[in-house]
């Protein structure tokens, strides 16, 4: 087999719910896992957290929608919130960074949360998802808007801990069949990076790199795979 092939590490995996790692926000993610037509679910915390890895998630389903704060809020959310009362809407529409959004954004997304909530009981239901980095008092938006983030579900989301963290990367390696010591995977979360996306990804190039060389995995193949050109884990 072509090495180049061989070591060609994969984009980082698609979010998924069964791949999110949860540590203490078990509470945020069985609520996700239950969230239907009708509901809608505010998520909240700082950058890393896991907000977005969950919305993509939601809306990774068929019929289901994504939507960033920027060019694509402004043009996609007015179009949704003023669309025909007996048009088909997205099964879920989960909205992103809203703490980015301008004057016009904010305004869409209140007339969303409208129309979400006056379908609520009907056949035309549809669940609404949003994410901040702030609980709802402390969203710098607008007060109607404000007011609605806590209509339904609010959960904030913690960081995960280092301990978390090893725990899900031993248990992605174990799933894989690898053995890597607790010094690797000390090594891979002190030095490299600690989003968990980015980490699963280290693994799966190590895992490759590993097999290519035909040396087991340790810090030195790790130091040595992370140092070959040809390897792009950034």
């Amino acid at each position: 087999m072509n090495r180049q092939l061989l070591l060609s590490v994969l984009p980082e995996s698609a979010p998924t719910l069964a791949n999110f790692v949860p540590g203490p926000n078990q509470p945020a993610l069985a609520a996700v896992r239950a969230l239907a037509p009708g509901r809608a679910l505010y998520l909240w915390g700082a950058a890393g957290c896991g907000r977005t890895h969950l919305l993509r998630a939601l809306a990774s389903v068929p019929g289901a929608r994504y939507i960033t704060a920027g060019m694509e809020a402004r043009a996609a959310l007015p179009a949704l919130a003023q669309s025909d009362a007996q048009a088909a809407m997205p099964t879920v529409i989960a909205v992103d960074d809203i703490h980015l959004m301008d004057d016009a954004g904010q305004a869409a997304l209140f007339a969303l949360y409208n129309r979400w909530r006056e379908s609520a009981a009907t056949g035309r239901a549809f669940a609404l998802a949003v994410a901040g980095d702030r609980a709802p008092l402390a969203m710098p938006l607008r007060e109607d808007l404000r007011t609605r983030l806590g209509w339904d579900l609010v959960y904030g989301l913690a960081q995960l801990s280092d301990a978390d963290k090893l725990e899900a990367l031993g248990r992605q390696a174990a799933e894989r069949g690898l053995q890597l010591s607790p010094e690797v995977l000390n090594w891979m979360l002190t030095h490299y990076d600690r989003d968990m996306r980015r980490l699963a990804t280290l693994l799966d190039a190590l895992d490759r790199y590993s097999l290519a060389t035909r040396r087991p995995i340790n810090i030195s193949l790790l130091r040595t795979m992370l140092a070959d050109p040809d390897i792009h884990t950034k």
